[in-house]
């Protein structure tokens, strides 16, 4: 592919529906050749983005222990795909091709199905780690997708990708008939007599041999229709493969652009969820902090409040972690200039708090240096960022050890039970996860939203509270209805002041007690960040 480095305006790629439908006659396509049209370097960077934010629906799935095209598994990943707007991979997963050929946009959705999978293979073929982590999640893709096709559909796959295997006959079917039935699980005898069945070595489908999912006979199995994906499913995995083997002996070619290269290397790490760099939602007053710390913050960002609230200073990385935070939420800049002064001015004067840290804070809103209005920190990033001795930012649930992460959950209320709970993910390394379990359990909820951000937690936790208030006499429906804008928006700020929600709130105010009971807070204050250290 060539890359067009010159901005210019945003513009729809417009391509013949009869040439697309040559080009991506069908949603299951094996990759063949890498495409060779051109695309602006704009795309190139949302196409990749896109897919990406796709396989790691995938992966939270495979997290969750949940087996692959199991209903528990469709139905966690079509809801995934709908809250992160992919509904156009959503299509291809669950619509039969015929259904929806005549339509550009199935067709420009093929179109992009194809680029991006050729743009990850650039960003994943530089380490085996990497590799390794695409052909997982691209095969898991390509499964749920064949299993949309119909039986048509599969016999045209095969055609076109010179798959030289066919049908029995119905006399060949009939003698083994016998057991055909006795192997083939799920399906009547009338089925089995519908279906279709295909005669291949054995060892070209051992996944289903190891799950008894086939008849063996004299070294050949007897495989169904659908079921022929272990089969077209080798044969794929071997193309990704040898594609990105392929691909690392030209990358140093394409990342002679600096642009593509930084974006390429950092891909894998990208966040890929909502902006929360300007909140814009309710503003938030930072009187209702301590309130919001109990009950809406995640572990992360209530450690970070709870220290600087004892300590009345808090480190740069903390600083830069908690307060970035605070603006996604809401909190606006007026307010975190009183906020953070109140805090340091209790144990330095504020001539030095002016020229120290105000300069910092106004730099985050981009209203200083370079003007530019920082993001919030999402997980990725947190997780990633490792404390020191004397910090308290970063994600707890990978930097505690197992004894320290149990006195903390139990300080703030969890019973054994819930915590062992939260520690299976963590021991198993997901800590976002693990994120989501407190989520649950703090929040008393079946509720279980995929944490990808310490704003977005916010967010859910605001909605679920919300649920819980005392409705005024109206229509049931309407209410209902506005319930999320009321929550998000600000139209009722009375939870967000902490006038409602009394239940959540009195049981913050008790795991309050019972940490404070527990720990003592130490005595220790750095100044370590002076004014030299955050110019631009």
């Amino acid at each position: 592919m060539d890359f067009k480095l010159k901005k210019r305006a945003r513009q729809d790629v417009k391509v013949e529906v009869i040439s697309l439908e040559e080009k991506y006659p069908q949603n299951v396509m094996l990759y063949h050749y890498p495409p060779t049209e051109d695309i602006h370097i704009d795309e190139f960077e949302e196409l990749a983005l896109e897919r990406l934010k796709l396989l790691r629906i995938f992966e939270m799935a495979n997290s969750k222990s949940l087996r692959v095209l199991s209903d528990d598994w469709k139905e966690y990943v079509n809801a995934e795909l709908t809250r992160e707007g992919l509904r156009g991979y959503l299509r291809m997963c669950t619509h039969s091709s015929s259904n929806n050929t005549k339509l550009e946009t199935d067709l420009q959705m093929r179109r992009r199905d194809y680029l991006s999978h050729f743009i990850l293979r650039l960003a994943y073929c530089r380490s085996d780690e990497l590799m390794r982590w695409l052909l997982t999640r691209e095969m898991e893709l390509f499964k749920y997708k064949f299993s949309a096709l119909s039986v048509a559909e599969i016999k045209q796959f095969l055609e076109k990708n010179s798959f030289h295997i066919h049908p029995l006959t119905e006399a060949q079917k009939d003698e083994v008939k016998d057991g055909l039935y006795e192997s083939t699980a799920g399906h009547s005898v009338a089925k089995i007599e519908l279906l279709e069945f295909y005669k291949v070595p054995f060892t070209e489908v051992l996944d289903l041999v190891r799950g008894r999912r086939c008849y063996l006979k004299g070294g050949f199995a007897y495989v169904s229709t659908h079921d022929l994906v272990s089969i077209v499913g080798t044969r794929h995995a071997d193309e990704i493969e040898r594609g990105l083997q392929a691909t690392k002996t030209f990358i140093s070619e394409v990342e002679a652009d600096e642009r593509i290269s930084r974006m390429l290397k950092s891909l894998h790490s990208s966040y890929t969820g909502k902006d929360y760099t300007v909140s814009r939602d309710a503003s938030v007053p930072i009187e209702s902090l301590d309130q919001l710390s109990k009950t809406s913050m995640p572990l992360c960002m209530r450690m970070c409040h709870e220290h600087i609230r004892h300590e009345h200073h808090i480190k740069h990385g903390g600083r830069m972690q908690y307060g970035l935070f605070l603006k996604g939420i809401g909190v606006t800049l007026e307010d975190s200039l009183r906020f953070w002064r109140a805090e340091f001015t209790k144990k330095i004067d504020v001539d030095k708090y002016t020229r120290a840290y105000e300069y910092n804070i106004m730099h985050n809103y981009g209203k200083k240096g370079s003007m530019v209005n920082y993001s919030p920190y999402s997980c990725m990033k947190i997780i990633k960022d490792m404390a020191g001795p004397g910090d308290c930012h970063g994600c707890p649930y990978r930097s505690f050890d197992a004894p320290t992460l149990k006195t903390k959950l139990a300080g703030y209320g969890l019973s054994q039970g819930a915590i062992d709970e939260v520690l299976f993910f963590v021991t198993r390394g997901h800590f976002q996860l693990a994120c989501s379990k407190y989520f649950t359990i703090t929040h008393n909820t079946t509720a279980e939203p995929t944490i990808t951000h310490p704003n977005g937690y916010f967010e859910e936790s605001q909605i679920v509270m919300g649920s819980r208030q005392k409705h005024t006499p109206g229509p049931a429906k309407q209410q209902n209805k506005n319930n999320r804008s009321a929550i998000v928006g600000g139209a009722n700020r009375s939870m967000i002041n902490g006038n409602d929600d009394d239940e959540l709130w009195r049981i913050a105010e008790t795991q309050e007690r019972v940490y404070q009971s527990q720990k003592g807070i130490e005595d220790a204050f750095d100044d370590d960040l002076d004014l030299t250290e955050i110019a631009d």
